[in-house]
């Protein structure tokens, strides 16, 4: 927030006690984050900011009647678009539990539509009581090994650099073109820091002499650890570690034992892709928090990863501490362990009380056509989805890890009918289907997965990681079938299909992603379709449709299906499904 030369002076005065402040808060308990130790004084705000700590007198005064006064949260690293609602109504969401700055990677919707994509996520935040920074998708698609709606090169992303609110580029994931300076890799990356721009990594599976390559190209974050090894190894060589919970990938448990005092201003949360009812039941950032003090972190120190840590990694010295010249970003906290947030507020204005959104609604436009109907596709035939097996009846499966983005390799045999697979639900062997829905390109990838452990049925969804084609599963071939058609009937979104019916479905019309409804509906239809999977005989422990969206992310080991085959992303090859006899 700039601040005028008069606006400025009046601060000034606010600071040497010349004149009274705007607002005074009282009586309450000021988190140091810089010091980790409390304070007992006032807090005095004029025009969004901070401008002392003391004792002042204010045109109005809050009365913290002793409870905790803490900066708001900021989640480092989120895809909006996993929400399955656009930022306006995202914001309703995640301000009540107390966080006020995110910084996203709309790299989902610039995977479908580009430029258009990175542009409607900027004009929809724009004027929001959340404040959102973006860093601009670096790798679409993320590998030549599939097709995804756009390619965007370094001058498609160089306009976007004038907006104060693009801070860099994003989660630089095909390792393979970095570690071979390819130019158009190392194009963004030059733009990038032309503009002083922060670079955030991706190194899932990447062997440690990976993170030399990632630091020397001026890499300074990476939030896909899954050991404390591993973050170790990133911290000890200047990264910032992302520690991440979101509906997939959880990993704090894993990693928070990496955090000590001596470390910890390195440390950080973020969210990643996190679904619409888990945000609503179990919070953002605050969960974090939470998490991490049940694991043995010092509260003052959770509470520094979640605020001042954040915003130091990004630049944004203006925010993450209760201290003259920071934005008037904080919350009052009834409750320090539980993260119990009364009151919310962004540059002094409250926001939030008591769990329930309070700022006005934004006035509602119609999207683009071009941005809601993005789902075309050559008609199908059941014979697409063929899948042949060699007379070994051995066959490469994608085994599900349950909350975690990283699959199994395996090899198993399997049923054939004529020489093809036929879907097993006794060996929880189920068909995949991936149809390539930008260009009407005509493929279809098939490959086997267990773990799902449906009993009938098929699911499918346009939400699949990072080109966002669509992707199914199902125990047979009809249901499928029914599926997929169903998906492009509604524009995309989630499907379930039981005996060729659709049992429940969420139109997510927003280039397949997103929903253009608010969040309370999309809260009700999610919840729909938690009751049809239960028709199908799912009882895992995990989100099912989230899982799925991950199994065509071809840069997470170890096996994934996009819509050109299967995927050995360990060798980084095209895989057939059928194993011959050796």
């Amino acid at each position: 927030m700039s601040l005028s030369k008069d606006v400025l002076r009046k601060n000034i005065q606010i600071a040497n006690k010349s004149i009274p402040a705007d607002v005074v808060i009282k009586n309450g308990r000021v988190l140091d984050v810089f010091n980790l130790e409390w304070l007992d004084l006032d807090v005095a705000l004029s025009n969004g900011k901070i401008v002392g700590l003391g004792t002042f007198e204010g045109k109005e005064t809050i009365d913290a009647k002793g409870r905790y006064i803490c900066p708001s949260f900021i989640d480092a690293h989120v895809h909006i678009e996993s929400s399955m609602v656009p930022p306006s109504e995202f914001a309703k969401v995640v301000l009540p539990h107390g966080v006020t700055t995110v910084i996203t990677d709309p790299h989902e919707i610039a995977n479908v539509l580009g430029q258009k994509g990175i542009e409607f996520m900027i004009k929809n935040s724009e004027t929001l009581p959340l404040e959102v920074y973006l860093m601009l998708p670096s790798c679409v698609p993320s590998t030549p090994f599939e097709n995804a709606g756009a390619i965007l090169k370094a001058e498609d992303l160089k306009p976007f650099l004038k907006n104060e609110r693009v801070l860099g580029l994003a989660e630089v994931m095909d390792y393979p073109s970095l570690a071979n300076a390819e130019d158009p890799m190392l194009d963004k990356i030059e733009l990038t820091r032309s503009h002083d721009g922060k670079i955030d990594g991706h190194l899932a599976g990447l062997v440690t002499n990976a993170i030399n390559v990632y630091r020397t190209a001026g890499v300074t974050t990476d939030h896909e650890c899954n050991t404390v090894e591993e973050a170790k190894d990133r911290l000890r060589r200047g990264m910032y570690l992302l520690i991440r919970e979101g509906s997939v990938a959880k990993d704090l448990s894993s990693l928070i034992g990496v955090v000590t005092p001596a470390n910890a201003r390195r440390c950080l949360f973020c969210t990643d892709d996190k679904h619409l009812d888990e945000l609503t039941e179990e919070g953002s950032i605050d969960h974090h928090i939470r998490l991490a003090i049940q694991a043995g972190v010092p509260p003052l120190q959770a509470y520094q990863m979640a605020s001042l840590n954040a915003a130091e990694c990004y630049g944004l010295y203006h925010k993450g501490a209760i201290a003259p010249g920071y934005d008037a970003d904080f919350l009052i906290v009834d409750d320090l362990e539980s993260v119990k947030i009364s009151e919310v507020y962004k540059n002094g204005e409250r926001l939030a009380q008591n769990g329930k959104y309070l700022a006005s609604d934004q006035d509602k436009k119609s999207a683009d056509p071009e941005i809601t109907s993005t789902v075309h596709f050559k008609v199908l035939q059941e014979k697409d989805f063929e899948i042949p097996i060699s007379d070994s009846k051995q066959a490469h499966i994608i085994e599900i890890n349950p909350n975690q983005l990283k699959t199994n390799k395996v090899i198993e045999e399997v049923h054939a009918v004529e020489g093809y697979f036929s879907p097993s639900v006794a060996q929880d062997q189920l068909k995949m289907i991936v149809v390539e829905r930008h260009k009407q390109t005509g493929n279809v990838g098939a490959g086997i997965v267990k773990g799902f452990g449906l009993k009938a049925g098929a699911i499918a969804t346009t939400i699949a990681h990072d080109s966002h084609n669509i992707v199914a599963i199902g125990t047979n071939d009809q249901d499928l079938m029914t599926a997929i058609q169903a998906l492009k009937e509604i524009q995309g979104g989630l499907v379930v299909v039981k005996d060729c019916q659709v049992i429940a479905s969420l139109p997510l019309p927003i280039a397949g992603l997103m929903s253009d409804q608010d969040f309370r509906t999309v809260n009700v239809g999610l919840e729909e379709i938690k009751k049809a999977l239960n028709s199908l005989g799912f009882k895992g422990g995990f989100n099912p449709f989230l899982t799925l969206s991950f199994l065509t992310l071809p840069v997470i080991p170890s096996l994934k299906l996009t819509d050109t085959g299967l995927f050995d992303v360990e060798d980084f090859k095209h895989i057939r499904v059928s194993v011959d006899r050796t």
